[in-house]
């Protein structure tokens, strides 16, 4: 476990860009160089956490752990590794962010609301040419927008992902279906199903616990664990998925709430840490860093659970067709949700003038043509925050 908890600590500190950058440094590190397994078994893991709900990269992270560590104790020190150093890092700027003031700081805010139009936009570009390539997927994509936007908050994106899953049954059918696994690992059928159960019971019971117990820690966790029980498609995902959930109660701001997500673009590791400066920026108690430890293991521990739960039998399930027309139809689906977020909160909330604007393209392009390190454009984008503030 030592061993696999150096790794990645290595990695949480160094993987920029994003969980498909991750994807690419954990084959590098760990399949490349220190052989912990051969290709084929590293292409079946990032299957298996590319059809589950979740951050597919720290999942793979997880599972890598597992298979390393002999079993879960391995997959945490995995998690542990590649998590915390992005998780402080966005907590030292929630304590900062809070501490700042004056026309500086209130720019650099401004910038990083900017920055987070321009994130959005490139994984709606991207998403909707890998994931709705054809006319039925964007069909369901366009669906998915337009439920989104008549039924606001979590509502009408789990309707999304839902009928998303159903017209993907009808149509998406004809891809080319999954060859079968070869991946051994060290969890039995028992241990997997015990922990699909704890998923289960975690996004029910604390829903129903928050309604009886004046308890905000809790509604806290279920909150932000519901929201990681929903994530398909990538990170950015999480996006409107946690603005419905922590934004619309008030219990973050909307300028507060992009300029975390803004933040969280600019250090290493998964985009779901921004879930800890949510957690310690929220209004009622907690908060601090007892709402951003609650918050952090509530984003990742449904995808945890998922993927240990699921290891065990997935070689049997991935070549079924109907599990993957599903999935299709679901991928497709969080393109539309994503593109609905978008607009409210991202753009509505960033882009009040022209100059606005011109600083988000700009981003914008320097992110997909000019393929600059996101880090590098965050931190050029509050330089033009800054700027447009003393205009």
């Amino acid at each position: 476990m030592g061993e696999v908890f150096r790794a990645f600590l290595k990695l949480g500190l160094t993987a920029f860009g994003g969980p498909i950058a991750h994807l690419g440094y954990f084959r590098d590190e760990l399949v490349t160089r220190r052989r912990w397994l051969d290709e084929r078994g590293y292409a079946d893991l990032v299957a298996l956490c590319q059809f589950l709900p979740g951050p597919a990269s720290s999942q793979v992270g997880f599972s890598l752990g597992v298979l390393r560590g002999g079993g879960l104790l391995g997959g945490l020190a995995a998690w542990a590794g590649f998590t915390l150093p992005s998780a402080l890092l966005l907590l030292a700027f929630a304590y900062g962010a809070a501490a700042l003031s004056g026309p500086v700081a209130d720019g650099v805010i401004h910038g990083l609301k900017l920055v987070a139009v321009a994130v959005v936009a490139q994984a709606v570009w991207g998403m909707a040419r890998s994931l709705a390539p054809d006319r039925p997927r964007a069909g369901i994509a366009v669906a998915a927008l337009f439920l989104t936007v008549f039924v606001a908050g979590s509502v009408g994106q789990l309707g999304a992902i839902a009928l998303g899953a159903l017209a993907g049954l009808v149509l998406c059918r004809a891809a080319p279906q999954a060859q079968a696994g070869h991946l051994a690992v060290p969890v039995s059928r028992r241990a997997g199903a015990a922990a699909l159960v704890a998923f289960a019971l975690l996004l029910v019971v604390p829903h129903l616990l928050v309604a009886g117990l004046p308890s905000q820690g809790l509604a806290l966790f279920d909150a932000i664990y519901r929201s990681g029980s929903l994530v398909f498609g990538g990170g950015h995902v999480v996006l409107p998925l946690l603005q419905a959930e922590v934004v619309a109660p008030g219990w973050v701001g909307p300028g507060t709430f992009l300029a975390g997500y803004g933040a969280a673009q600019a250090v290493p590791g998964p985009l779901f840490t921004f879930a800890a400066y949510l957690g310690a920026v929220a209004g009622p108690s907690p908060h601090g860093v007892v709402g951003a430890a609650i918050a952090l293991v509530a984003i990742f521990l449904p995808g945890v659970l998922l993927v240990y739960g699921t290891l065990p039998y997935w070689d049997a399930f991935r070549t079924r067709p109907l599990a993957q027309a599903a999935m299709r139809g679901t991928n497709a689906a969080v393109v539309g949700i994503l593109g609905s977020a978008l607009y409210d909160p991202v753009w509505s909330s960033a882009v009040g003038n022209p100059r606005d604007f011109a600083v988000a393209v700009l981003a914008f392009v320097l992110l997909t043509v000019g393929r600059v390190a996101p880090w590098i454009v965050v931190a050029l984008t509050a330089l033009g925050g800054v700027a447009l503030a003393s205009l």
